[in-house]
């Protein structure tokens, strides 16, 4: 996160600085070119800081959920939380099925992703009223793990080598196995636990490993630069998520008679 920010922090001071050697900016305190010019060059170097900042290996030491099974080593890493007020098998339902039509700008984020090009179904092309997590198992990701109402964990091979494909059908197992050079494996988690008072706490976290320092060099730079769309997408799943498990139960769209005042009988 601290990458990221100083890359668009530099992004910004570039865009700034470049627009107050046209017209100095006197309003942000930018009264001469020269002084815009000095700002370019400190947007310049964030940039470089940004880019080159290290990904520092993170090893868990202890092992308490299914994620840490399959991704127990890791260079990024990103993690969020949201509190829910509804029993922890409904919210591990909504979390299940949630589609991305419910979640707050992912159209347009993963419009942005793919450079508004259209393209085959997948987490950046999903289709309507599908939940977005079957959208991603059966598009690229694996279910590598799932513990009924309390845990799900899907991955995926985002870098692979030049040329490489699976001799056979991917699976968990060979998902773990992977060691050879060239590869950069992410794997995202969705975990339910109880909080008390009718609530649960819901975490997703992400992490990924590259297999190699050129790898993970080179997934550093697109790491930095998506991180601040890949975190608000997962902060409004969250919320969307929250949404779908606090609304009324439903019956065929509609409320339950139980939940329907004034409901007739058999109607």
């Amino acid at each position: 996160m601290v990458a990221s920010t100083t890359l668009y922090a530099g992004l910004f001071l570039l865009l700034v600085g470049g627009a107050s050697l046209i017209m100095p900016l006197r309003f942000l305190g930018i009264h001469t070119r020269p002084r815009g010019a000095v700002v370019v060059g400190v947007g310049v170097l964030l940039c470089v800081v940004g880019i080159a900042l290290p990904s520092p290996e993170v090893r868990d030491a202890v092992q308490t959920t299914l994620l840490d099974g399959f991704v127990p080593v890791y260079e990024f890493r990103e993690a969020h939380s949201i509190r829910v007020t509804a029993p922890r098998e409904k919210v591990y339902r909504a979390i299940k099925s949630v589609t991305a039509d419910e979640i707050a700008l992912f159209r347009t984020l993963t419009w942005i992703r793919r450079l508004g090009r259209p393209g085959p179904e997948s987490i950046l092309n999903a289709p309507e009223h599908l939940p977005i997590l079957e959208v991603t198992t059966r598009t690229g990701f694996l279910l590598l793990a799932e513990e009924h109402d309390r845990e799900i964990v899907i991955g995926t091979a985002v870098v692979v080598p030049p040329g490489w494909s699976p001799k056979q059908r991917p699976n968990p197992e060979m998902f773990k196995a992977v060691r050879e050079p060239g590869f950069a494996l992410a794997a995202m988690n969705f975990r339910v636990e109880d909080a008390g008072d009718g609530t649960c706490l819901v975490t997703t976290e992400t992490r990924v490993h590259a297999t190699d320092a050129s790898t993970r060099r080179k997934f550093s730079r697109y790491w930095r630069v998506i991180y601040p769309g890949s975190w608000l997408i997962r902060w409004t799943w969250l919320r969307a998520m929250r949404t779908r498990a606090e609304a009324p139960e439903t019956l065929g769209g509609l409320k339950a008679p139980h939940e329907r005042p004034n409901a007739a009988v058999g109607c």
